[in-house]
C-alpha cells in the first residue's frame, strides 16, 4: 500500500509532468489492478504533452519568425495547461500495432494520449536549450529532428584527444555535458519538401555544401532521394560556435524506414536512445513500431533467458550487421558494447516499457522492483521469454513488411515451397491492402520459422538484416564522399579509422589484464 500511496501522490502532480512520472514510476510497480493500469500507461505511450517530459515549456522558447513557426507547428501541437485534458484514453489499445494509421497529420490521432514517452529522452536542460538554438539558426522548415551520437550521449573515454578545441565557440552548456572532450554533434533534420527545403539552405548556408551544392538544389535533392538510404549528410558544419554535422531526409522515406525497414538506416538510428528536438506525429507512430519490432527481432535472436545488456546489446547491433564501416575497420570493434554500457538507463526507458506490454517476454528479476533500478547503471536484470511457436509465430508475422518478406524468401528457399504455394502465402500477408484489415497471425508458415532451431533461426534473421542494410549503407557512404567534399570526406575517414586503432588497442590491453588476471 505504500508504493499504491507514493505512486498516486505522483499522478496528482499538475499534468505537465504526468507523462515523465509515469515512464520512471508507473511500470515499475507490479501490483494488480489500478496499478497495473498505470503500468500500461508508461508502455506505448505519449502523445500531446510528451514533449514536455523533459521538462520544458513553451515559455523557455524564444519568438520565432514566421518561417520558424510553420517548422514549429508539430512541436506546438499539445495542449498547454491552461488548455482542457485530452478526452482520448490514456492507454493505447493493445492491438495498435497491427494496422497503425500512418496517414495521420495531429498528435490527437494517436492512439492514446501518452503514446510515445518512452521516446523522448532526458538530458540536461540547458544542454537541450544549446542543441534547439542550433536548430533556429536554420530558416528552411524543419518538421522533425533529433540529435544523435556520443556528442550528446558522452561515452566514458571515447572523447578526441585533439589539443586544439574541435568547438570554436560552444556554450557553456555543451561545454560542461562533453566535459571538455571533443565530440561533434550529430543531428537529423526531417523536412517535407526536399528541393524546396535546399533551396532555402542553400540560399542561407551555400558554405555548408561542397562543389555538389553549386549544382543547385533540385541537384542536390535528387541526389539525396535517389541514392544510398535518402540522406543528405553536411558534416564539419559551425553553428553557433558548435561543429555539427547534420543529414536531411523527407519525412517520407523516414516514415517508410520506420515502418517497413527498407534500408534500417534511420530506423537503426532511432532504436538507440537519441534527443528529440521536434517532434512529428507521423515519426512519432511510425518510430513506435520501428521500437516494438526491434525488441521483436531481438526475441528470435535470443535464448529462453537473458539479461538486459544481451537484449539492449542485440537491437543496438541490429543496425550495425552489414554495415561496411565495421568490416573496413572504419569504427570502434566494441562500438555496440560501449553504447549499451554507457546509455543503460536510456535503454531502459526507451524499451522496458513495450517489454512490459509484450504476452510473450517479461523481467524475471527482483531488483526490478525497486524504484531507484531504472536509473541504476549497474543493474543488469534477467528477462525471460516464451519459446512457444505459435507466439514466436506471431512476432515473425508482425515484422516490419519489407523485412518480413526478405525472411520469407530466406525460408521459401529453405522449406522448398513451391512458387505459386508462397505467392499466395505473400498475398495473403499483404498489409498495403487498404479494404482488408486483419489480425496479424502467425500461420504455419510463420510457426515453422519460429520453430526453426536456434542457431539456423539466428543465421537466417541475421541474413535478412545484412541483406537489408548492406547496399543502402555502402552506397550511402559512397555518396558521402561525393556530397561532403575531399577535404571533409578524408577527416573523416581520417577519424573512424583512428577510433578503429583506440577501440582495438584498448580491447588487447583489456585482453591482456584479463589474461594477467587467469594467470
Amino acid at each position: 500500500m505504500q508504493r499504491f500511496a507514493s505512486l498516486s501522490h505522483y499522478l496528482a502532480s499538475p499534468p505537465i509532468n504526468q507523462s515523465l512520472l509515469l515512464v520512471r514510476v508507473g511500470w515499475q510497480y507490479r501490483i494488480q489492478s489500478a496499478v497495473y493500469r498505470h503500468q500500461r500507461l508508461a508502455s506505448t505511450n505519449s502523445g500531446s504533452n510528451s514533449e514536455r517530459s523533459d521538462g520544458s515549456n513553451s515559455s523557455d522558447r524564444p519568438v520565432k519568425s514566421s518561417n520558424e513557426s510553420s517548422s514549429q507547428s508539430s512541436q506546438d501541437s499539445y495542449p498547454g495547461p491552461s488548455q482542457k485534458p485530452s478526452s482520448r484514453p490514456k492507454s493505447p489499445p493493445l492491438d495498435w500495432d497491427e494496422n497503425p494509421d500512418l496517414s495521420i497529420s495531429a498528435f490527437s490521432q494517436l492512439p492514446s494520449s501518452n503514446f510515445g514517452v518512452n521516446q523522448h529522452m532526458l538530458i540536461n536542460n540547458e544542454f537541450k536549450e544549446a542543441l534547439r538554438q542550433i536548430l533556429w539558426q536554420f530558416r528552411a522548415p524543419i518538421r522533425y529532428a533529433f540529435a544523435y551520437g556520443s556528442g550528446v550521449f558522452p561515452q566514458t573515454g571515447s572523447g578526441s584527444s585533439a589539443i586544439s578545441p574541435l568547438h570554436p565557440n560552444p556554450s557553456p552548456a555543451i561545454s560542461t555535458v562533453q566535459k571538455g572532450k571533443n565530440k561533434m554533434i550529430d543531428f537529423i533534420f526531417g523536412v517535407s519538401y526536399t528541393q524546396h527545403w535546399h533551396s532555402i539552405n542553400l540560399y542561407q548556408h551555400r558554405d555548408h555544401y561542397s562543389a555538389v551544392g553549386s549544382l543547385g538544389s533540385s541537384f542536390v535533392s535528387r541526389i539525396q532521394d535517389n541514392w544510398g538510404a535518402g540522406v543528405y549528410f553536411n558534416p564539419y558544419i559551425t553553428v553557433n560556435g558548435t561543429l555539427i554535422k547534420y543529414g536531411v531526409v523527407n519525412l517520407d522515406t523516414l516514415y517508410r524506414d520506420l515502418s517497413e525497414w527498407d534500408t534500417l538506416y534511420l530506423a537503426g538510428r532511432l532504436q538507440k536512445p537519441v534527443k528529440i528536438l521536434r517532434d512529428d506525429p507521423r515519426v512519432r507512430l511510425a518510430n513506435q513500431v520501428n521500437l516494438i519490432s526491434a525488441v521483436r527481432t531481438a526475441l528470435l535472436l535470443l535464448p529462453p533467458s537473458f539479461t538486459e545488456q544481451d537484449l539492449y546489446g542485440t537491437i543496438a547491433g541490429i543496425s550495425y550487421m552489414g554495415d561496411p564501416r565495421m568490416s573496413l575497420s572504419a569504427e570502434n570493434p566494441d562500438k555496440v558494447k560501449n553504447i549499451v554500457r554507457h546509455q543503460l538507463p536510456n535503454f531502459r526507458r526507451l524499451y522496458a516499457p513495450l517489454i512490459e506490454n509484450l504476452p510473450n517476454v517479461s523481467f524475471q528479476d527482483s531488483q526490478c522492483d525497486s524504484p531507484q533500478w531504472i536509473d541504476d547503471p549497474t543493474a543488469n536484470a534477467v528477462l525471460a521469454q516464451d519459446m512457444d511457436p505459435v507466439k514466436r509465430g506471431n512476432m515473425v508475422r508482425r515484422l516490419p513488411k519489407l523485412f518480413r518478406e526478405k525472411l520469407y524468401f530466406q525460408y521459401q528457399s529453405k522449406f522448398q515451397i513451391p512458387q505459386l504455394e508462397f505467392n499466395q502465402m505473400l498475398e495473403n500477408s499483404n498489409d498495403a491492402d487498404p479494404t482488408r484489415v486483419r489480425r496479424k497471425q502467425g500461420g504455419e508458415f510463420e510457426q515453422r520459422v519460429a520453430g526453426d532451431e536456434h542457431k539456423s533461426l539466428n543465421k537466417e534473421v541475421k541474413g535478412a538484416i545484412r541483406r537489408t542494410i548492406k547496399w543502402p549503407s555502402a552506397s550511402q557512404s559512397i555518396k558521402g564522399l561525393v556530397t561532403s567534399g575531399t577535404g571533409k570526406s578524408w577527416r573523416y575517414l581520417k577519424e573512424k579509422f583512428e577510433k578503429n586503432r583506440e577501440g582495438n588497442r584498448k580491447h588487447s590491453e583489456k585482453a591482456g589484464d584479463q589474461h594477467q588476471k587467469e594467470k
